[in-house]
C-alpha cells in the first residue's frame, strides 16, 4: 500500500510539474496516462478511507481530464477517466443524495443532477475511447444501428461497454424525468449485454450484478424478472466467491423490495456486512461503502417497507 501510494503521489506532482510547462511532452504524458489508466491499479478502490477518496478524487478527476487533453487518442486513458467520473457519481453524489429526508427534497434534486452530468461526462470519455478503438462507432450509434456498434467490439473492449453502459443507466437513474435519456435505455443495455456475452467474469461478475438490479427492478410488462435477477445473483456470487458486498445488495433493493420479502431483504443486507472487506483488497473501498449502505438500510427498513404499528 506505501508503495502504491508513493507511485501515485510521484504520478499527480510529475503531472502538475508537465501541466505548467509551456511545452507538454507527449511521450512522458502518455507514460503518466499509461500508469493512472491501467485497470489493474487500487490506488483508489483498494483504500480504506472513503473520506480520503471522497476529497481526493475530484484533484484526480481533474488530472485525468488535463491528461486526456493532451492525449486525446489515448483509448485506456479516456476509459480510466470515464470510470472514475462514474464511480464518483455513485458513491459520492447519486448514493448519498437517496439517503436525504423527504425534506430536503431540494438538495437531493440538486445532487441528482449533478449526479447526472458526471456520469454523462464519464460516458462521453468512455464513448470517446471505443471510437479510437473502432472508428465508426459513434457514427453507428447515431444512425440506431446499436447492434452492429457493439457486435464491433471484442473482448478487449469488455471495460468500454460495461462503464459507457454504467454510466448511461446511471444518468437515466438520476433522473428518470429526462425523456432523452428514458427512450434510449435501450442503448446502455445492449453494451453490457455485449460486455456479458464477451466477459461474464469481468470484475469479478461485475456485469451479472448489473442484471440483477435490471431485472429485479422492472415490472414484468416491461422484461422483469425475478428468475433472471435470481440467476444472476447466483453467477455473481460463484465469480466474486462471495468476496463483494454489492451483489446482496443489489437483489435486496430490488427483489426483496419489489415483493415486500423483509426478512430475505434484512438476511442479503447481513449478508453484505459479513463479507470481509481485507480477504478483497482490490474491492475494499467499494466493500466499505456497500457496507455502510447495508447498514443504512437496515436502520431505514419503514422507507422501504410497510411496517406493523406495534
Amino acid at each position: 500500500m506505501i508503495k502504491r501510494n508513493k507511485i501515485f503521489f510521484f504520478i499527480l506532482t510529475s503531472g502538475l510539474f508537465l501541466f505548467n510547462q509551456c511545452s507538454i511532452n507527449k511521450i512522458a504524458v502518455n507514460k503518466i496516462a499509461d500508469m493512472l489508466s491501467s485497470e489493474d491499479s487500487t490506488v483508489f478502490t483498494s483504500d480504506d478511507d472513503p473520506e480520503l477518496i471522497k476529497e481526493a478524487l475530484p484533484f484526480g478527476l481533474k488530472l485525468y481530464e488535463s491528461l486526456a487533453e493532451q492525449a486525446p487518442d489515448n483509448p485506456d486513458l479516456l476509459l480510466a477517466t470515464g470510470r472514475s467520473f462514474c464511480m464518483y457519481a455513485y458513491a459520492f453524489v447519486q448514493e448519498p443524495s437517496e439517503r436525504l429526508a423527504d425534506s430536503d427534497i431540494e438538495k437531493q434534486t440538486r445532487m441528482q443532477i449533478r449526479a447526472k452530468k458526471l456520469y454523462l461526462r464519464g460516458r462521453t470519455y468512455i464513448l470517446r475511447g471505443l471510437e479510437v478503438n473502432h472508428p465508426g462507432f459513434t457514427n453507428l450509434m447515431a444512425k440506431g444501428k446499436m447492434e452492429k456498434a457493439v457486435l464491433s467490439c471484442g473482448k478487449k473492449d469488455v471495460g468500454y461497454l460495461y462503464w459507457a453502459g454504467l454510466a448511461w443507466m446511471g444518468a437515466y437513474t438520476a433522473d428518470k424525468f429526462d425523456m432523452n435519456l428514458a427512450v434510449n435505455t435501450s442503448k446502455p443495455v445492449k453494451m453490457i449485454t455485449r460486455a456479458l456475452d464477451l466477459d461474464e467474469s469481468y470484475n469479478e461478475g461485475a456485469v451479472h450484478e448489473f442484471f440483477i438490479s435490471y431485472y429485479g427492478s422492472l415490472p414484468v410488462t416491461m422484461g422483469g424478472s425475478e428468475e433472471k435477477a435470481r440467476y444472476h445473483f447466483k453467477r455473481s456470487i460463484e465469480l466474486s466467491h462471495g468476496l463483494k458486498a454489492s451483489p446482496y445488495l443489489a437483489l435486496a433493493t430490488s427483489i426483496c423490495i419489489n415483493k415486500q420479502n423483509i426478512g430475505e431483504f434484512k438476511s442479503l443486507c447481513n449478508q453484505a456486512l459479513a463479507v470481509d472487506t481485507n480477504k478483497n483488497p482490490q474491492n475494499r473501498l467499494l466493500n466499505i461503502l456497500y457496507q455502510d449502505k447495508a447498514r443504512w438500510l437496515l436502520a431505514h427498513l419503514d422507507n422501504y417497507f410497510l411496517m406493523e404499528k406495534e
